[in-house]
């Protein structure tokens, strides 16, 4: 799985946040630009090809303010935002790996 093919949708605008994304941002206080800027300088860390509704991954990328955010986001052909975090020390490792 590609990230670049998200990237493309997300420089295009043509995406939409889930409403489960928008309920956490908002408590999480990640704003809409701090997601897009972690998804244009990310990397996929987790693949979810047996997702609920559909094929997902799941993107580690920083903002330009150094906040480390993780995106689960579809694949296109579409793309939804399907939650948004700041990865926990306590659940990762590194902001990229999984603890056991």
């Amino acid at each position: 799985m590609d990230i670049q093919p998200v990237i493309n949708k997300i420089k295009k605008a043509e995406y939409r946040y889930s409403i489960h994304a928008i309920v956490k941002s908002i408590e999480r206080k990640i704003k809409e630009q701090e997601v897009v800027e972690a998804i244009l300088n990310g990397e996929i860390i987790e693949k979810y090809y047996d997702d609920k509704y559909s094929p997902s991954c799941l993107i580690y990328g920083m903002t330009k303010e150094g906040r480390h955010i993780h995106v689960q986001c579809s694949i296109p052909p579409e793309v939804v935002i399907i939650t948004v975090y700041e990865p926990d020390p306590c659940k990762w490792h590194t902001h990229k790996i999984r603890r056991k």
